[in-house]
């Protein structure tokens, strides 16, 4: 099955939203998310698309400025790859850092066609492409000094994850990076943790009932957890020191170096 992202991006993010932050007056109405949850994970995203990013789901600012820090300036990598690119929030930062091509990859025609909007022309040297496809079926072998990710694992299920690590490896050429936010496990003393728990077994009710499923879990992928994983493709990872305290605090960009 194939998954998407640029979503709520981690455990911080979700709990804003669920704890009461309120959508922008522009944003999805609630009819609109209810429609969202009840489509498959490709046709919800396609609904959703327009108003995507006046939600509290999208990717927060200091976490794309960070990751875009960790990857290096203007011209720094030949071709970069941004693996659920969403409406293009990290693919707009990427490709003045590429010098070649900057790529984004979606299941979402909706998000893709929100992304091809705003990113336009211009934004640097490298040429623009963004392709529909399955991110646990990349189609590139050995093309990419830098692949990116931000927002996408919850839509992978755990039994998937093997087969999305190995083809980002694939991806990646000699000495290559794959650089994604992720967060830590909060505790289990904190609201935060049994918020997003509810969450998760509501969405393991709602597929069990409701076909097409709609993948969207929280707690997943998390440092340190992902580590034996990414090691096990041959990438070394190293996590960035922790965010400000606030609601980025268990926030980490993992910068992992495939060997040359």
């Amino acid at each position: 099955m194939r998954r998407s992202g640029r979503r709520a991006w981690s455990a911080s993010a979700h709990t804003r939203a669920t704890l009461g932050v309120v959508f922008h007056r522009d944003g999805p109405t609630f009819f609109e998310l209810m429609q969202q949850a009840l489509s498959s994970t490709e046709r919800g995203y396609d609904l959703i698309a327009p108003k995507f990013d006046r939600t509290p789901f999208r990717t927060p600012e200091p976490v794309v400025e960070a990751m875009v820090s960790a990857i290096g300036g203007p011209g720094s990598v030949g071709a970069g790859l941004d693996v659920c690119c969403g409406t293009g929030a990290v693919l707009r930062r990427l490709r003045p850092l590429c010098r070649e091509r900057a790529v984004g990859l979606d299941m979402s025609e909706g998000m893709l066609a929100e992304a091809r909007r705003r990113l336009g022309e211009g934004g640097g040297p490298a040429r623009l492409e963004l392709v529909r496809g399955d991110a646990l079926a990349l189609p590139f072998d050995g093309e990419f000094d830098v692949v990116v990710s931000a927002g996408a694992f919850g839509h992978i299920l755990r039994e998937d994850e093997d087969r999305f690590v190995a083809g980002v490896a694939r991806a990646l050429r000699p000495g290559g990076r794959f650089v994604f936010a992720t967060a830590e496990r909060p505790s289990a003393a904190s609201a935060s943790y049994w918020v997003l728990r509810g969450f998760n077994a509501v969405m393991r009710v709602r597929n069990a009932l409701i076909r097409p499923p709609f993948i969207m879990y929280y707690l997943t992928f998390l440092w340190p957890d992902v580590r034996p994983l990414l090691e096990c493709h041959g990438l070394r990872p190293e996590a960035s020191a922790p965010f400000a305290e606030g609601p980025l605090a268990r926030a980490r960009i993992v910068v992992a170096h495939k060997a040359r």
